[in-house]
């Protein structure tokens, strides 16, 4: 019995459930007289990425909460582009593994950001260290989350 195909299949599950939550159409208002009515604006919404969403783009409406959580102590803070687009909510923190080797880097650093305005904001973070004694690979460097912020 092949043991990773469930959880392949788990995970491809989760990335399409988040993708259906984050991704919210175009609202349009009709002002062709009596009777028209404006389609809703999208709730906010929260939504976790982490290293998996690397490189893509997520869609959400202002005063939606986006939480950056990667799963490695070596990673920076993740930070924003535009902070009158999507702020930090709080404060930054590295929760360890109290169950790491040392240098292990186990553990995880997250940062959640509110969107505050309609517009385009990279969510990025980096690191140098990708393990005990080992640098990371060019592209394993940095890490680039698209927010696009529906107003």
């Amino acid at each position: 019995m092949n043991l990773r195909r469930p959880a392949a299949l788990a995970l491809a599950s989760a990335l399409l459930a988040l993708t259906g939550c984050a991704s919210t159409g175009a609202s349009t208002a009709s002002s062709t007289g009596a009777g028209a009515s404006a389609t809703p604006t999208p709730s906010p919404a929260a939504v976790t990425v982490d290293e998996h969403a690397d490189r893509t783009t997520v869609k959400i409406p202002v005063g939606s909460t986006v939480t950056v959580q990667l799963h490695s102590t070596y990673w920076s803070a993740p930070a924003s582009s535009a902070a009158d687009i999507a702020a930090p909510s709080g404060t930054p923190t590295t929760a360890p593994s109290p169950s790491c080797r040392p240098g292990g880097g186990c553990g995880t650093v997250t940062t959640a950001f509110t969107a505050h305005a309609a517009g385009t904001v990279h969510l990025t973070a980096t690191r140098t260290v990708c393990g005990e004694a080992l640098a990371c690979g060019p592209d394993q460097r940095t890490y680039d989350v698209t927010v696009e912020v529906t107003g």
